[in-house]
């Protein structure tokens, strides 16, 4: 690939949240700081809501790895569960031995019990949800019910909820009103900015090993920028392939007709609606 070409000696602009390639972006450090301060106030349910590709895994594994030492994490990214899966996937996560036979009833008992010994051990239990828009009514009021378990202080478990926008119609419902009543803190995460785009694609490349003068030209990030609309995931696949583009020709660097071969090949202006052939093209 491009990798010795650009003197990298990983890939920059990878699809997997990976932290060590973390930017702190002002949308991802004010979501990262209303999940400390709900966590310090010991609330009982956060949101952390945001489109398609703005970072909410990598945000989701970046909270875990700040979590201070008296916290006991949880993470459950299979959204499918059923109220007996979820209260199982709950329990492996707590390291209880749970019978795959136990019923719901039971389940409940086992985990109430085992957050009672971990406050009593003064330690606090994050449970976080990825996918959370695809959790079954049942399962949230699931979720509900457990965090009806609490000292005099605090809540014995704390939920995060990281969703698509579709997870504010489901908690929007009737049924869930009493769910929704309790969710303290929300945060919606957006785009990059358009300052933002380009000390994203520098930071990526840095980490990659990349030395030397920048290699997107400053009418490539324009032109990725509007392009992308600042969605991370998409800034990261036209980064990559406006790399190939440039790797390809033999040029030293991405300039803006790279990148508009990337967003050739990547974007439907139908589903994007940034309306990149009104300029892409003139």
């Amino acid at each position: 690939m491009y990798l010795a070409h650009f003197g990298l000696h990983e890939l920059p602009f990878g699809l997997t949240p990976d932290t060590s390639f973390v930017v702190t972006t002002r949308g991802h450090q004010e979501a990262l700081n209303t999940l400390l301060v709900a966590l310090a106030g010991g609330e009982g349910f956060i949101q952390i809501s945001g489109e398609v590709g703005t970072g909410k895994t990598l945000l989701c594994r970046r909270f875990l790895a700040t979590l201070p030492a008296d916290c006991v994490s949880c993470y459950l990214p299979d959204p499918s569960h059923t109220p007996r899966s979820l209260l199982l996937a709950l329990a492996g996560e707590l390291g209880l031995v749970a019978p795959a036979s136990s019923d719901e009833a039971s389940l409940h008992r086992h985990i109430g019990r085992a957050l009672l010994q971990r406050a009593a051990e003064g330690r606090r239990v994050v449970v976080c949800i990825d996918e959370a828009q695809a959790l079954k009514l049942a399962s949230l009021e699931t979720l509900r019910l457990l965090s009806n378990l609490e000292t005099e202080k605090r809540k014995l478990m704390q939920v995060v909820l990281f969703g698509q926008p579709e997870l504010d119609a489901r908690l929007a419902r009737p049924e869930l009103r009493q769910l929704r009543q309790r969710i303290a803190f929300r945060y919606r995460l957006g785009t990059l900015g358009r300052d933002e785009i380009g000390p994203y694609l520098e930071h990526r490349l840095r980490v990659a090993g990349r030395l030397g003068a920048p290699l997107f030209s400053r009418a490539a990030v324009a032109t990725l920028q509007r392009a992308s609309g600042g969605t991370p995931r998409l800034v990261n696949v036209l980064a990559h392939k406006a790399l190939l583009a440039a790797w390809g020709a033999g040029d030293a660097g991405v300039e803006r007709h790279h990148v508009r071969l990337a967003a050739r090949d990547t974007i439907d202006s139908s589903a994007t609606g940034f309306g990149w052939r009104r300029w892409l093209f003139r």
